[in-house]
């Protein structure tokens, strides 16, 4: 196993107890909904690591590829994975050594800065925290926008495009459709759905809609492999190295696709035996990162020069194919309440312990309503 060599902590170092250290605006630090939950086991955490991975991001990675360039992209899209799997694992074994059994990012930096040497950042600790916390919320509740959008989206052009796709998968040919309907009302189509599904607070009963949502995407890939391995083009016109300036676009989508990084923590707290998450991380994330590759570069090696922003807009206007669209939406409608699962954790207990017990329940269902409209916008 890999060894992570952590700083070693200072002697005047004291491990901060409950919420004394939050000052006047302390909530607790652990989410008490949460902390009730059933520990489970290896297999459910690698299906939540594996789908919380695997999201929209990865339908991207051909035209990623394509900013790249043949050699450069896949190279630099296995530095990026193994630079974002190192240091998952670094911050899931720093904070054993700080004497806390479970902690959120947020404290892990405010416990990290009040170990750091200079005293400004020792005394303003909880800041970093706040930061941590405002900093997550908002990258995990665009992951939630990102995600509506594209169901909402998806369904639109399964719907609008019904009338046009038959049972001939011959390559696609690329049409401009004007809308019929807005794509806002296939949102509030979707809105009660998802504000139903991010109801359940258990952990371990998303994992039967987790792996529903693997099922899903599995088979989903594996007709978009079906069909991209078939006649490859000689890829030798392509180029080994794009230009810098679509490096950029290249780099945004890489650390987009990698949108589990939030959730690592959360999984790790749930384990019924945490030492082991380092194996589970390890696996999950080298399959993951070997279908990012795989999938990246066999699309563009696929479609060339009219690789699209999403590989399933190449695919072929058939039942067949189109099936994909369905079935990946199913998946990320699932994701979804994995991902809203981060935020949630961060604000609502800060809110219920500002209102009495009696309403705790009701508050809590209400901020969650609140922030499945508010990734609607």
């Amino acid at each position: 196993s890999a060894i992570i060599h952590l700083p070693s902590l200072p002697p005047s170092y004291k491990p901060t107890q409950g919420t004394k250290a939050l000052g006047h605006f302390s909530c607790p630090l652990t989410y008490p909904l949460v902390s009730l939950l059933s520990p489970y086991r290896i297999m459910q955490t690698l299906i939540h690591l594996l789908k919380c991975n695997i999201g929209t991001g990865l339908l991207g990675l051909p035209l990623a590829m394509k900013n790249a360039g043949l050699l450069v992209g896949p190279i630099s899209l296995l530095a990026i994975g193994i630079l974002t799997v190192h240091c998952m694992l670094y911050i899931v074994c720093t904070f054993p050594r700080l004497q806390k059994t479970f902690v959120n990012y947020g404290e892990a930096m405010m416990y990290s800065l009040e170990t750091c040497p200079n005293a400004w950042l020792r005394t303003h600790s909880v800041w970093g925290r706040y930061t941590v916390s405002f900093l997550l919320i908002t990258t995990q509740l665009g992951f939630c926008s990102v995600y509506f959008m594209f169901m909402a989206d998806n369904l639109q052009q399964m719907v609008e495009e019904a009338h046009m796709t038959s049972n001939n998968c011959q390559p696609r040919k690329i049409l401009v459709l004007t809308p019929i309907l807005d794509i806002r009302f296939y949102m509030l189509t979707i809105l009660p759905f998802l504000v139903l599904l991010v109801f359940i607070q258990n952990l371990r009963m998303l994992s039967i809609f987790s792996t529903l949502a693997n099922v899903t995407t599995l088979g989903s890939m594996a007709l978009i492999f079906e069909y991209i391995i078939q006649e490859i083009p000689d890829p030798s016109s392509l180029p080994l190295m794009a230009s810098w300036k679509t490096f950029l676009l290249f780099f945004g989508t890489a650390i987009f696709t990698f949108e589990g990084v939030g959730t690592v923590l959360p999984l790790k707290n749930q384990m019924k035996h945490p030492q082991q998450f380092s194996f589970v991380l390890y696996l999950g994330m080298s399959v993951v990162i070997i279908l990012y590759i795989c999938l990246g570069t066999l699309g563009y090696m696929k479609f060339g020069s009219n690789t699209q922003a999403s590989i399933t807009l190449n695919l072929p206007n058939c039942w067949l194919y189109q099936s994909v669209k369905l079935m990946y939406s199913i998946g990320i409608f699932f994701t979804y309440a994995l991902q809203f699962q981060v935020p949630a954790e961060i604000i609502i207990p800060f809110v219920i312990s500002q209102v009495s017990e009696s309403w705790t329940l009701f508050i809590d269902l209400s901020v969650r309503t609140a922030l499945v409209c508010l990734t609607c916008e």
